[in-house]
């Protein structure tokens, strides 16, 4: 039995040393690949504070690629957390950071200031640069934290999880729906800023913003480590969860609130991003071969960041001409895992002949 155990620290030990390894090994590559690839040795000189010649280079790195790695980063540790959080308490290996509807009510609250006011008010959020950008922020912030309340309130009213759960994709539901009158209605060069805001994107953020934003989820992402046994507890079921102690109203209320917080930061920053919150808990679970949420949150978080970059990465590889949609790089890899799970959830449930 010892044996056994040591086995299981010695592999854990193992996968997070490598799971380390490859978060850095993928930072490094968002610094190095893009429309003009940087020579390693030019990126330790500027980050080291060494004489460069090459202002483009610096210039690159500072504005653009290291602000799009830390987004990458803390957004991809941010949703795999969320969506962690969301499987476990719904019990549900489908469930997501947007199963509750948050995500749609920062597409909502983009709509009303980026399509009406064009209708309203006669001009583009697009035309008025930053302040466009800051609204639009404030709008998805607005949005998502307004239905996360909403939320909130259903879960302290309700005794179960899965009223609340229909309530997220409900409200995700008449969120679409009403964006899609708004677009309706809208100019048309409103609706493609709309669009392009909808396809997720990591590069909207200057330095000093993408470490606030840094700052924003990890914070958040560290807390959840601490409601590992409430959720070692959760994932077993309510009554036997009630019955060694655990107040489950109040679980089920923070759990709620963090995830909601985490994707609130995340859209509201970069937009909805797809799949990841959804993909990477399974591929967490598949490496780490154990139930013990501690070891999962931590996993999920390095898998996540690593996800994040490698998207981050192939958006922008040498050879296109501009960045991909970061959704389609995210929903490329992250509909396999979701679809192998399905399938073997399907054939776990087939009778033996």
């Amino acid at each position: 039995m010892n044996n056994f155990s040591q086995s299981i620290k010695s592999n854990t030990s193992i996968n997070f040393i490598i799971s380390i390894a490859l978060v850095i090994v993928l930072f490094l590559l968002n610094l190095i690949f893009g429309s003009i690839s940087i020579p390693l040795k030019s990126v330790f000189q500027v980050f080291s504070g060494a004489a460069t010649d090459n202002i483009v280079f610096t210039n690159i790195l500072l504005h653009t690629r290291l602000p799009q790695a830390l987004v990458a980063l803390g957004a991809g540790v941010a949703l795999s957390i969320a969506g962690l959080l969301m499987q476990t308490l719904f019990r549900n290996p489908l469930a997501g950071p947007s199963v509750l509807g948050i995500s749609s009510g920062a597409s909502l609250g983009v709509g009303f200031v980026v399509l009406v006011a064009g209708g309203l008010f006669g001009f583009s959020m697009s035309s008025l640069g930053i302040v466009g950008e800051f609204a639009i922020l404030i709008a998805a912030f607005g949005g998502s934290l307004g239905i996360l309340s909403i939320i909130l309130l259903i879960a302290r009213k309700t005794n179960g999880t899965l009223s609340v759960l229909i309530m997220g994709v409900m409200i995700g539901y008449l969120s679409s729906s009403l964006v899609g009158m708004m677009k309706f209605y809208s100019l048309e060069e409103d609706v493609h800023t709309y669009v392009i805001w909808g396809l997720g994107s990591f590069s909207r953020l200057s330095l000093p913003r993408a470490q606030f934003f840094l700052l924003l989820t990890l914070i958040p992402s560290f807390i959840c480590v601490f409601m590992a046994k409430w959720l070692n507890l959760l994932s077993m079921g309510d009554n036997y969860a009630r019955s060694l102690g655990l107040k489950i109203e109040r679980a089920r209320f923070i759990t709620i609130l963090l995830s909601g917080i985490l994707t609130a930061t995340v859209t509201a920053f970069c937009g909805p991003i797809v799949f990841i919150g959804m993909a990477v808990p399974h591929m967490a679970k598949m490496i780490s071969k154990t139930s013990n949420h501690l070891i999962l949150i931590i996993n999920t978080a390095i898998l996540g960041a690593a996800t994040a970059l490698l998207c981050s990465l192939i958006a922008r590889l040498p050879g296109f001409d501009s960045a991909l949609p970061i959704n389609s790089v995210t929903a490329f890899i992250g509909a396999p895992v979701v679809i192998s799970v399905i399938l073997k959830r399907r054939k776990d449930n087939l009778p033996e002949n």
